[in-house]
């Protein structure tokens, strides 16, 4: 059996191989099963559960041990208590509900003043960063079965490329540039962590996606996996499909234009590829005119 560490590198290898292919070539297979009108403007991914399936063990561990390190180890996340607070978007957000639903232990029981709590939360969250990137780094989690694929399809159609997460923009960075290469991580644009007012279910990261690369949203195809990111991106007008995660697996995803359990790895036979994204994207706005 591959390691994940294995796993992770060859995904990188991967998308390596595919940009670096003539470009030509692969850009040509494309455009000849999809004309350049087309082609999304944009296709945009989520991050966690999408690229990698980081919450469970990636993500919720590092909180679990952030928390340790800070004396505050009564607080442990189990697997099905993260998938509840998965349901509010942000790390510093997550903590700050649950410390509140709990004020009667540490670290709110003795912090009152709200900037103290702020400051507190935010502390923990860039401990708990830093410990993620760790296990990046250490190739404890692959990229999920197609993601180098498609990127690399993209990549060589002339799409733009971008990740539009409510993740800490250090933590997207790190994770675009260890597990798909620095190749793909100079194009590949990330909008991640605060740079909205609203995290998701708004739409405003989306929004800030499109006037950035300058792309109609109607035209941007959207990854993603939980219903709170299928949400924002359909309120930002754009075509979504969701490729389902470990802790989404039962989610309700009425009004996704497509839902597939994974992008599909390079020798499955329901791949998504990039001429499939624009056939949906094509249905979807068919709908929306009809």
């Amino acid at each position: 059996m591959l390691s994940a560490h294995t796993s992770s590198l060859r995904g990188a290898t991967a998308v390596k191989r595919c940009v670096a292919a003539p470009v030509r070539s692969i850009r040509s297979a494309v455009v000849a099963r999809a004309s350049k009108s087309q082609l999304p403007d944009a296709l945009l991914f989520d991050c966690d559960g999408v690229l990698v399936d980081t919450e469970r063990d990636g993500h919720r561990i590092s909180f679990n041990e952030a928390f340790k390190r800070k004396g505050l180890g009564q607080h442990e996340w189990d697997v099905d208590l993260y998938g509840e607070l998965l349901e509010i978007g942000g790390g510093k957000e997550r903590m700050t509900k649950y410390f509140n639903d709990h004020l009667d232990k540490e670290p709110f029981k003795s912090t009152k003043d709200a900037a103290a709590r702020k400051a507190l939360v935010a502390e923990l969250h860039l401990l708990k960063t830093d410990l993620f990137m760790d296990l990046v780094d250490g190739g404890a989690m692959p990229l999920r079965p197609g993601v180098a694929r498609l990127v690399g399809e993209a990549i060589a159609a002339g799409v733009p490329v971008a990740v539009c997460s409510t993740s800490n923009e250090r933590a997207v960075s790190n994770i675009v540039r260890v597990m798909l290469g620095p190749e793909v991580a100079r194009v590949m644009r990330v909008f991640a962590g605060d740079v909205v007012p609203k995290k998701k279910p708004a739409p405003d990261i989306y929004l800030l996606a499109a006037r950035e690369l300058r792309v109609d949203p109607a035209r941007c195809v959207v990854i993603e996996d939980s219903g709170i990111g299928l949400r924002a991106a359909k309120a930002a007008g754009m075509t979504c499909v969701v490729t389902k995660s470990s802790y989404t697996q039962d989610e309700d995803f009425t009004g996704a234009d497509a839902v597939f359990p994974s992008l599909g790895g390079d020798s499955d036979a329901g791949q998504v590829t990039l001429n499939r994204l624009c056939n949906i994207m094509s249905a979807s706005s068919a709908n929306v005119r009809a």
